[in-house]
């Protein structure tokens, strides 16, 4: 194969190619034609690319997010990163008994200091959701991402409004979370508040 030739073009709804960057200047290439190249998860839109928009001509156009998180998606991120808070809680806590003698005190130091773990997560999605990543070890694994409502990064304050806005969602009976079901972008009434959205990637 070729090394030169790496970018694969969906024309008429199927990818083609792979074609070299002098091969695409020979192509009817738009602004929204979907290309990939070795590297990329995923398609992108050719003005996405910033060699096809100085050989195209092409200005870099942000779009809104069209693809959203589903409520199974969301709900095993946070599984995920409830799961990995709690195993080092598990591992301090378990540290701490050498120096706590008595069953009781051992049942006692493992449940006042239970409320740690949404304190952490708190913090933790505030920042992780606020970096360039723009989401914690969970939603890095299911590929899904927080963004502003023009799909770009927001910041730490947007974040922990987020995240702290959670207890509009848990009470009454979680129906801040079900609410997803009833938005066509999938947000929950903290999403609402802070004005994001939880997006994935686009698949072709």
């Amino acid at each position: 194969m070729n090394p030169n030739k790496e970018y694969t073009v969906v024309i008429n709804g199927k990818p083609q190619g792979p074609y070299s960057l002098t091969d695409l200047k020979d192509l009817d290439i738009k602004p929204n034609t979907f290309i990939r190249k070795p590297g990329m998860d995923d398609y992108k839109e050719a003005h996405a690319i910033p060699e096809l928009r100085e050989l195209l001509g092409f200005s870099y156009q942000r779009t809104a997010p069209q693809y959203f998180a589903a409520f199974d998606q969301r709900l095993l991120a946070s599984v995920i990163d409830h799961f990995i808070i709690f195993g080092f809680y598990t591992v301090i806590i378990l540290t701490s008994y050498i120096f706590i003698e008595g069953k009781d005190q051992r049942i006692m130091a493992f449940l006042v200091s239970f409320p740690i773990i949404f304190v952490v997560k708190l913090i933790y999605g505030s920042i992780a959701e606020a970096t360039k990543s723009q989401a914690t070890i969970g939603k890095k694994l299911l590929n899904i991402k927080v963004t502003g409502m023009d799909g770009g990064r927001v910041s730490f304050g947007i974040s922990l409004v987020r995240n702290f806005s959670k207890i509009l969602s848990v009470i009454p009976v979680f129906f801040g979370y079900l609410y997803s079901f009833l938005n066509k972008k999938n947000q929950c009434w903290h999403d609402i508040a802070a004005n994001t959205l939880v997006i994935k990637d686009r698949l072709i």
